[in-house]
């Protein structure tokens, strides 16, 4: 009897402790329900009012057009008055008349007839565009550039194809402004040559935001880079990355990832090695981003990936258990062999973060060129927490094109960042939700 009561017991105790184990799991899925759901209600707590502050912006902005439109209306009736008295066409018949009887007539003239004619009989009237371009043809190149900015606006106003110099003081729509105004050489090419800028990631021309040759990416004519076609929400949202760029719809091996067990022990050595550098920073219309002077380095089982740049995502692209934090870092490195390093610290709400405390300060709010900040110096190493305990897997760039064989090492311990830094950060959600697993391994360092 006493046997049977004993392995009663512990048929209760087992049953109790099952129990409680699955109410554990069940009250940790909440959890991570009830985080994921705040951060979503602070995002768009915020996203409401910076539509307010935008909506504001935008009445006080109308109420001003209103006020400068009202002289403009003045001069239109002026100009209407004008074109009223003229368009019975005695005067510009006069006026032809008597220039033909003159043998040679001046700069001025021919621009007032190219005026009168526009006047009377409309911008596609032939003859003002000849006398603008008798105008243009006689104009003396070093002592009368009053005239040629006249002659040259007058033709692009009849709809020619004239460039039109970047010292005249009106710039036409569609006209394309001249390099320089020396001579004949202001018909010339308007594109002088310039150095090399970066693209709308921070890298150099050709390389993504992580540093890669982004073949992908689509080009404008003559060889400039197009204007970013992609976002985080609406109709270029991470759903129809695929569209454009094929790796972010077809890949297998994409990232971000919800980092979560089973894991595979792996012993691999990461150390970072960050140098004080310049400071370095922009916005390009998707994070704000820190590029690195050369210098600072990661070794990866004794490989050397040079540290390009660093930036930033809210909320987190990398969840644990289920779970986003308010922000990530990701630390984008490159080997001599070309291959990519991404080291993730992921950012927790708590006391200030005195490192980025400094980047915000010269964090630019609307998208801008790189910037270095006069006598302003920086370490990434920083923005490390002590321990380097990480999750390790094989991934992609998180923006498009997607491109995958990227390395990532998540780091276990989060740092600190305030609220107050989490809502200056001037993208309320830049996040690619994760990513299928599809079979892949997720290492972990202890």
């Amino acid at each position: 009897m006493r046997i049977i009561i004993e392995l009663v017991l512990v048929a209760a105790l087992a049953a109790s402790g099952f129990f409680g184990w699955s109410n554990l799991q069940k009250s940790n899925s909440a959890g991570a329900k009830i985080t994921a759901a705040t951060i979503d209600a602070q995002v768009s707590a915020e996203m409401l009012a910076d539509s307010e502050k935008e909506l504001e912006t935008a009445e006080e902005e109308l109420d001003q057009l209103r006020e400068q439109l009202e002289p403009l209306q003045a001069k239109s009736l002026e100009l209407a008055a004008v074109k009223a008295a003229l368009a019975g066409g005695p005067i510009l018949d006069d006026l032809e008349s008597s220039y033909k009887k003159q043998k040679n007539i001046s700069v001025e003239r021919q621009l007032g007839l190219g005026a009168l004619r526009m006047l009377t009989k409309g911008s596609d009237d032939p003859g003002a565009a000849e006398a603008f371009r008798k105008a243009l043809q006689m104009s003396d190149w070093n002592s009368r550039k009053n005239s040629i900015c006249a002659a040259q606006i007058g033709l692009a106003a009849a709809g020619e194809k004239i460039k039109v110099m970047s010292e005249c003081a009106v710039q036409v729509p569609g006209a394309e402004p001249a390099a320089h105004a020396a001579g004949p050489a202001a018909h010339g090419d308007a594109h002088a040559a310039k150095g090399a800028e970066p693209d709308a990631h921070g890298a150099k021309p050709g390389k993504d935001a992580h540093g890669k040759d982004g073949k992908d990416v689509k080009h404008a004519a003559g060889g400039a880079h197009a204007a970013p076609h992609w976002g985080y929400d609406g109709a270029m949202g991470p759903d129809k990355w695929g569209n454009e760029f094929p790796t972010c719809g077809k890949g297998k091996a994409q990232s971000p990832l919800n980092i979560q067990g089973p894991f595979s022990r792996g012993r691999i050595s990461v150390n970072p090695d960050y140098k004080t550098g310049a400071l370095k920073i922009l916005n390009n219309g998707h994070t704000i981003q820190v590029n690195v002077p050369p210098g600072s380095k990661v070794r990866i089982d004794g490989v050397v990936f040079e540290l390009l740049q660093f930036h930033f995502h809210r909320p987190s692209e990398e969840q644990i258990d289920g779970k986003p934090m308010a922000m990530v870092i990701h630390f984008v490195h490159k080997s001599a062999t070309g291959k990519l390093a991404v080291l993730g610290v992921l950012l927790k709400e708590g006391n200030e973060n005195p490192g980025i405390k400094t980047l915000w300060q010269y964090a630019q709010p609307k998208e801008a060129p790189e910037m270095e900040v006069p006598d302003v110096t920086f370490n990434p190493a920083n923005l490390l927490p002590r321990e380097m305990d990480f999750f390790s897997y094989d991934g992609s760039l998180t923006t498009p094109p997607c491109t995958e064989g990227v390395r990532f090492f998540i780091l276990k311990s989060p740092v600190n960042v305030s609220r107050e830094q989490v809502t200056a950060f001037p993208f309320r959600a830049n996040a690619r939700p994760v990513q299928p697993l599809n079979g892949r391994t997720i290492i972990t360092s202890n």
